[in-house]
């Protein structure tokens, strides 16, 4: 199907059609946040599911019970999407935890008036696209993504689901100082995961002990969450996610674009990049 079949508009950018009904998209509108909200906003494919499985156990201090329970689009669910509709969230104990991929001035009212703490995750867009690349071949509410040129044009315009990788990352750097946010990068993901948990417990204001810490930090390693059903999306039928195509938790690593995108578009990209966020002073884990 093309994306006129598979997506709608949703303020200037595209949604998936199937999981974002306007009764979702009001919800999300609607919304009531508390201030000891944590809110994981992420740009598609910038490991929002490896923060929805490191969070729960940092709250948790390290008891397993919730990433091994509840799946994770439940565990830490996406505020704009259908589900968050039956969830009753409201009757959630504090701290809540949410997830959102929208950009920080499609943020609800409330958002404003609270400033719940904002857990923000970056990741290099080459392999941002790349993994896109490859989740839009295996997610039947995706437009098969086609030629590599094609869908990189697409990307770098901003003509993918939830808009311009740039405007998105810039949006959130350029949020309000009164904002609660953490800048986390995929990359030191991969590098420190360990000192990442213990950035993580330290903004949401949970001590860790070493041993807590060291065993959040095993738990979460890319390996071990492709093991667990509660996260690598196995639950979900095969007629929405086709995982022979491709797992929903494929490699977990840097530079995979490496592997997708020549020389040429290589260099198109960097050109695109380096105008796009020339103003940009933020220091990112892959410049």
């Amino acid at each position: 199907m093309t994306e006129a079949d598979l997506y709608k508009r949703y303020k200037g950018v595209y949604v998936p059609a199937d999981l974002h009904p306007p009764q979702s998209l009001k919800f999300y509108e609607d919304f009531t946040f508390r201030p000891d909200d944590i809110l994981v906003v992420t740009y598609p494919k910038s490991g929002t599911t490896w923060t929805q499985e490191i969070v729960p156990l940092v709250v948790s201090g390290g008891d397993p019970t919730p990433v091994e329970t509840v799946p994770n689009w439940d565990r830490v669910p996406w505020l704009e999407e259908n589900r968050a509709m039956i969830l009753s969230l409201e009757d959630r104990p504090s701290p809540r935890m949410f997830t959102t991929h929208f950009r920080h001035d499609m943020m609800p009212a409330s958002y404003s008036q609270v400033k719940p703490k904002v857990i923000y995750v970056m990741r290099n867009p080459k392999d941002v696209f790349t993994s896109l690349y490859h989740y839009s071949e295996t997610a039947s509410f995706l437009a098969n993504p086609g030629a590599t040129d094609d869908f990189l044009k697409k990307f770098l315009d901003g003509q993918v689901i939830f808009g311009s990788w740039f405007d998105h990352v810039k949006s959130w750097l350029n949020a309000e100082p009164s904002d609660n946010v953490l800048y986390v990068a995929y990359e030191d993901m991969i590098k420190d995961l360990k000192g990442v948990v213990a950035e993580v417990a330290r903004f949401l204001e949970k001590p860790l002990s070493s041993e807590a810490t060291e065993m959040i930090a095993e738990r979460c390693l890319f390996k071990n969450m492709k093991k667990n059903p509660m996260s690598n999306y196995s639950l979900v039928p095969a007629e929405l996610m086709d995982q022979s195509k491709n797992p929903f938790l494929r490699k977990g690593i840097a530079g995979d674009w490496k592997n997708l995108l020549t020389a040429e578009q290589v260099e198109h990209f960097d050109a695109i990049y380096k105008e796009k966020m020339k103003d940009v002073k933020y220091k990112f884990a892959w410049d």
